[in-house]
């Protein structure tokens, strides 16, 4: 699994850096594709966002903004965890 660390200060730059980096996981033109987002809330407040880029023949691949740790999580069309990124600096959740 790849491990790596960036500093994205809205949210506009993470919705482009996970459609990327999703892209790239099944060399996928970042442009041609949805990518749909979700807030995940925990009691009430947002907790991180669901990503789901929706690729061709019903490939789907995700990823996880977890807001507490400043993680996000991808993972691959099969299922399986492909890379982790460490947010130096992020956005909050619903500003």
């Amino acid at each position: 699994m790849v491990e790596n660390a960036e500093r994205l200060t809205t949210l506009e730059q993470v919705h482009q850096y996970v459609a990327r980096t999703l892209s790239r996981l099944e060399t996928l033109d970042p442009d041609r594709f949805p990518l749909t987002q979700q807030i995940l809330n925990r009691s009430g407040k947002p907790c991180g966002i669901y990503y789901c880029l929706q690729g061709p023949r019903a490939v789907r691949l995700t990823a996880i903004w977890e807001t507490e740790q400043n993680t996000i999580l991808f993972y691959g069309s099969c299922g399986r965890r492909m890379q982790r990124t460490r947010l130096l600096e992020a956005p909050l959740v619903g500003a």
